[in-house]
């Protein structure tokens, strides 16, 4: 895809899923819209950067977000972070209020995630693009594919991870790859996304974090500093 660099360790996964004439036509749709005059964040250049930072041999835990922040300056390519000096969006408070309560560990004052990325914790939307101010723009314009095929090459690895489902949009998203429905040396955690509208119904208390570590540490994969 135009102005996207393919990470070499995702590239066999990648490469034939961008081969497709519905990749294709997302690149040339994309290129449309801002030729267009319409803002498309994130900006080209960082679309795939959640697969730059998490190589797959590399990946320990997969979270899954919906689609980009549509906020100027917000979205740079990791699924709920937000470029540093940028005011973390609600449901990135409520992530940070349940690490607290999870780990005991200060509220970030930062919205960059890219320490936990750098630790092999894959932050990968659904849709990696969206319209300025508008939320879930691109969702059907041909990114599942793309998202679709990296979440069944982690599922396919014989390494134990963990998959962090938040929400109905997320656990659809898993009932896709039948890969991770067959892998039960896999951790699977489901809960209600950390929204506003739905943190009250089982995100807050379900302590994803430390379920994580203990994991990780069980299956001789090291633990997660989850401290930012």
């Amino acid at each position: 895809m135009a102005n996207e660099t393919i990470p070499e360790s995702w590239r066999g996964v990648l490469e034939p899923v961008l081969s497709t004439p519905e990749a294709r036509r997302l690149g040339g749709w994309l290129t449309a819209e801002e030729a267009a005059g319409k803002q498309v964040f994130p900006p080209r250049g960082t679309r795939l950067a959640a697969l730059a930072l998490t190589p797959l041999e590399d990946v320990r835990c997969v979270i899954l977000g919906q689609d980009p922040y549509h906020g100027p300056g917000q979205a740079h390519g990791l699924a709920f972070s937000v470029q540093a000096g940028v005011r973390p969006p609600p449901s990135l408070v409520n992530i940070y209020k349940e690490l607290e309560s999870d780990l005991g560990l200060p509220r970030p004052a930062t919205g960059d995630l890219t320490p936990w990325a750098r630790q092999g914790v894959l932050l990968l939307n659904n849709t990696l693009t969206v319209e300025g101010g508008q939320a879930g723009s691109h969702a059907g314009r041909g990114w599942d594919a793309v998202t679709d095929a990296c979440v069944a090459a982690v599922a396919e690895r014989a390494e134990p991870t963990v998959f962090i489902l938040w929400g109905s949009h997320a656990k659809k998203k898993a009932s896709r790859v039948p890969a991770l429905g067959r892998a039960s040396h896999h951790l699977v955690l489901t809960s209600a996304h950390p929204s506003p509208l739905s943190a009250h119904n089982g995100f807050f208390g379900s302590r994803p974090f430390s379920q994580t570590n203990a994991f990780l540490e069980e299956a001789g994969r090291g633990t997660i500093d989850w401290r930012i």
